[in-house]
């Protein structure tokens, strides 16, 4: 892969990152969906799936990379988590 395509794409990751209190970065998977070009979370929550799965059989703790949260959203009367 050309050195401009990688640094491109990694400028892309990090413009994403989200990041604790104590500085400890993450991602949302909303974000990710979008930056792998998956347009439907329903395909893309498959992707999630398979990831844990991988986790669990190389006896990875899946806590220890995949949080359930959920981002507030402001739709004008209040926020609402999606």
């Amino acid at each position: 892969m050309k050195q401009e395509i990688i640094k491109s794409l990694t400028k892309d990751f990090e413009s994403y990152i989200n990041k604790t209190k104590n500085g400890i970065e993450f991602w949302l998977a909303r974000d990710l969906q979008r930056l792998l070009g998956y347009t439907k979370w329903d395909n893309f929550i498959n992707v999630v799936s398979k990831a844990k799965t991988a986790c669990d059989l190389s006896k990875i703790r899946i806590s220890d990379h995949f949080a359930d949260v959920g981002k507030m959203v402001d739709i004008g009367s209040g926020a609402k988590k999606i």
